[in-house]
C-alpha cells in the first residue's frame, strides 16, 4: 500500500496534468562509507523529481549490485534491503517516465554487460536522436538478445546502455567518450561499472548537475539539496559537454563537446527544490524576485496576497512584498497528498480539489484576493480554486502567474499536457480569464522571469514560452514517450515472412 510521504507535488485536481518532473540521479564514490544509505537519503532529497520508480546500484570492486521498483525512494527500500548492497561505488535513481511506460522493466539503474565488465547508468533528461540512435544499435548488432532492452525496457536510457555494452573500445571511458558526441536532447548521466563512477552533462547543460566532495569520496547529484543532505560541500557544477570519471586515481575531466548553454528555466520556475541552486543562483530568490516583478508588471488593488500551496508560496511573498500587501495563507493543504489507491465516491469526486486544498473561510470572505501559482498548464486547477475562493465568500480574484503563458511541449524532460491540451495555446490572456471566472489574470513577461534568474538570456531554455528549441528537432513521429517501443518490435522468423509474401491458394 503506497505512503503518503515524500511528494513535494502532487495533483491538486483529478484528472488534471500538472508539469511534471523529469528524474533525479545521484552518484557516489566513497571508500569505507555506507554508499547505499548516502545514494538512499541522496534520492530522498531529490524525491520531487520522480515519484514512478526508484533504484540503486552499488559496486564492491568486483560485483555489481541493483535493486530497484515501482514506488517512492522511502517504499522501494528498508534498512535490510540497503544492507545488502555494499561496496564503495553507488549510482540512484528516481523516475518520472518521459521515455518508455512507467513499469517495472523501465525503472533505473539499467545494467549492461560490456565487453569490460558491467555498466551499471542512471539518466535524468530526455534524448531527442532516440529513434536514430535504436537504427544504429540495430544496424550494429541486430535486435538487441541480451541486456534490459532484451527484456522489455523501452527507454532512452537502456538504449544508451546497450550502446555502451557492444562498444569495440579499450575500455567504458573510451566507448562512453565516443558515445556521448552522438546524444542529442538533454542527459544527465551517473554511471560506473566495477571500479569507476562517470557522470556527463549535455553541452546544453539543460538540467542540472553538480558535483560535492565527502570528506573520503565524491559525489554527484542532480541538485545542490541532494549534496547537503549527505553533508557533501558543493565543488561546482558538472560542466555541460563534460566527462567526469572518479576512481583510486582521482577525478579526471574531459570534454566530449563544445559548451553552448541552454539550462532549463523552467527549473527555476517549477521543478527544482527552493533550497537548490543552480548555474550560481538560489531557486528561491529566483522565485521570490519573480514574484516581485509580477507585481511590477500586474499590479492591483487588493486585501490579500495568497498562494496555491506550496510551488506559488516563493513568488507569492515576493508579490506581497513588492505591491505593498499583506501576505497570507488563504488555503490549508492535506498533508497526506500521497496517490490514493481508493476511489472516492461520485459525491466526494464532485468536490474535486478540496481532497487536496481547503480554503481558510474567516481568512478569505469578504476580500480582494491575489491568488500565485507558478504556471497554467490546462487551467483545471484553476479554475475549481475560484470557484472554491467564490463559495468561501471572496469579494474579488485576481490570479496572478509567476511564468508566462505555456504554449509549447518540451522534449527534454518535462511532461508536459500535448499542445491541444495547452490552455494558453488557443486562448488569449482575456479568454483564460473569463475560462477560470476570475476577476483579472496576469502572467509574467519572458523578460521578467528571465531576469529574475540573474542568468544570461542567451544561456537558457525558454522553449515551451517561446517555441525557440534549441537543439534541432527529428520528424513529430521520431519523438514521444514511445518512440522506442514502437521500433523494438524483433524481426519477422524467415519462414513466416516466406509464408506471409505467397499468394492466397
Amino acid at each position: 500500500m503506497a505512503r503518503p510521504d515524500g511528494k513535494l507535488s502532487f495533483e491538486t485536481f483529478p484528472g488534471e496534468k500538472s508539469p511534471q518532473d523529469e528524474c533525479g540521479v545521484f552518484g557516489v564514490w566513497a571508500p569505507g562509507e555506507d554508499v547505499a544509505k548516502l545514494a538512499y537519503y541522496g534520492l530522498y532529497a531529490l524525491q520531487h523529481r520522480g515519484q514512478e520508480s526508484a533504484g540503486i546500484a552499488t559496486s564492491t570492486g568486483s560485483r555489481i549490485n541493483v535493486y530497484k521498483d515501482m514506488g517512492l525512494v522511502s517504499q522501494v527500500f528498508d534498512e535490510s534491503t540497503l544492507n545488502t548492497l555494499t561496496g564503495h561505488i553507488a549510482v540512484g535513481h528516481c523516475r518520472y517516465s518521459t521515455t518508455g511506460g512507467s513499469n517495472w522493466a523501465n525503472a533505473q539503474p539499467t545494467l549492461g554487460a560490456t565487453p569490460h565488465g558491467t555498466v551499471a547508468l542512471a539518466h535524468n533528461g530526455n534524448l531527442t536522436n532516440s529513434a536514430e540512435l535504436y537504427d544504429s544499435l540495430i544496424d550494429k548488432s541486430g535486435f538487441p538478445s541480451r541486456g534490459e532492452m532484451a527484456m522489455g525496457n523501452t527507454t532512452d536510457t537502456a538504449l544508451v546502455t546497450s550502446l555502451l555494452a557492444e562498444h569495440p573500445h579499450g575500455s567504458l571511458e573510451e566507448a562512453a567518450m565516443a558515445l556521448l558526441p552522438q546524444l542529442v536532447g538533454s542527459f544527465c548521466l551517473t554511471f560506473m561499472d566495477e571500479h569507476t563512477l562517470y557522470a556527463a552533462r549535455d553541452p546544453q547543460g539543460i538540467r542540472p548537475l553538480v558535483l560535492g566532495r565527502l570528506e573520503r569520496g565524491w559525489v554527484v547529484a542532480s541538485e545542490t539539496a541532494a549534496l547537503d543532505i549527505v553533508g557533501a560541500s558543493f565543488v561546482r557544477e558538472v560542466e555541460p559537454g563534460e566527462f567526469l570519471a572518479i576512481d583510486e586515481d582521482g577525478l579526471r575531466s574531459q570534454r566530449f563537446a563544445e559548451t553552448r548553454r541552454a539550462a532549463c528555466v523552467f527549473e527555476y520556475v517549477y521543478l527544482a527544490r527552493p533550497d537548490t541552486s543552480i548555474h550560481g543562483r538560489s531557486v528561491y530568490e529566483s522565485r521570490v524576485e519573480m514574484g516581485r516583478q509580477l507585481a511590477r508588471e500586474h499590479a492591483v488593488e487588493a486585501d490579500l496576497v495568497m498562494p496555491t500551496p506550496e510551488s506559488g508560496t516563493p513568488a507569492a511573498i515576493g508579490y506581497a512584498e513588492a505591491s505593498g500587501i499583506p501576505f497570507g495563507n488563504g488555503l490549508v493543504k492535506n498533508a497526506y497528498v500521497g496517490r490514493t489507491f481508493i476511489q472516492p465516491s461520485d459525491t466526494i469526486r464532485q468536490l474535486g480539489i478540496r481532497l487536496k486544498l481547503n480554503p481558510l473561510q474567516s481568512v478569505v470572505a469578504g476580500k480582494r484576493l491575489v491568488v500565485v501559482d507558478d504556471s497554467i498548464v490546462r487551467g483545471n486547477t484553476q479554475r475549481a480554486l475560484v470557484r472554491m475562493l467564490r463559495e468561501a465568500g471572496a469579494a474579488e480574484i485576481h490570479v496572478r502567474i509567476s511564468s508566462p503563458p505555456i504554449k509549447w511541449p518540451c522534449f527534454y524532460g518535462i511532461d508536459f499536457a500535448s499542445r491541444a491540451e495547452l490552455i494558453a495555446n488557443g486562448l488569449a490572456v482575456e479568454d483564460i480569464r473569463e475560462s477560470l471566472g476570475a476577476d483579472s489574470l496576469g502572467y509574467i513577461s519572458q523578460e521578467g522571469m528571465v531576469e529574475a534568474t540573474e542568468q544570461e538570456p542567451h544561456e537558457l531554455c525558454t522553449a515551451c514560452f517561446s517555441g525557440r528549441y534549441p537543439t534541432e528537432l527529428p520528424a513529430a513521429e521520431d519523438l514521444g514517450k514511445s518512440v522506442v517501443a514502437a521500433r523494438r518490435k524483433p524481426p519477422v522468423p524467415a519462414s513466416d515472412a516466406q509464408l506471409a509474401e505467397q499468394p492466397n491458394q
